[in-house]
């Protein structure tokens, strides 16, 4: 079975701007984030990205706007991310077991990849993405100032952080 570092998108892996990110002008990779990917990447982990971008079922932007974001990350990460899961349901318009806090995207990675969800990690930045990774019994890594309602594993400041708590945890086990 694969290891997997399933990331969240926005606040992780780029700025969080505190409302949807669906222009590439808006788009901004934060620092650290490639080298952090590739040290998980060099110690064998696969790389999957779920993120909700609801924005689209609500009208606010279209896939095509998400998909361009998306090229210009894996641009700018040196296409190291292995797949990207995304849920663009909201609530108001359509239920979804894909949204997070649901786990179905987890799943499906976790079926194509055969994944062992005990040797990997979720990073996130809010109780929503260490929701479903619990619930999975997949390890998290919790980014931000802001304490989650959820128990998690790790804390780290930024995605660079987190790849070298989860090195260091590695090599204790």
């Amino acid at each position: 079975m694969n290891k997997c570092i399933f990331l969240d998108r926005d606040g992780v892996i780029n700025e969080d701007r505190g409302t949807y990110t669906f222009r590439i002008r808006d788009f901004k990779v934060m620092a650290g984030v490639k080298k952090g990917l590739s040290i998980l990447k060099d110690a064998g982990y696969i790389l999957v990205v779920v993120t909700n971008q609801a924005g689209i079922s609500r009208g606010l932007f279209s896939e095509s706007d998400m998909q361009k974001c998306h090229d210009l990350m894996m641009e700018e990460t040196g296409h190291l991310i292995d797949d990207i899961y995304y849920a663009t349901y909201y609530p108001e318009f359509s239920d979804s077991l894909m949204r997070k806090p649901e786990s179905l995207m987890f799943e499906k990675a976790i079926a194509k990849y055969n994944i062992d969800p005990s040797h990997s990690w979720m990073i996130g930045n809010s109780s929503r993405d260490l929701e479903p990774a619990i619930k999975l019994g997949i390890r998290t890594v919790f980014i931000g100032d802001h304490k989650p309602e959820y128990e998690f594993d790790l804390s780290a400041n930024d995605l660079l952080e987190a790849a070298g708590k989860i090195m260091a945890y590695q090599n204790m086990s």
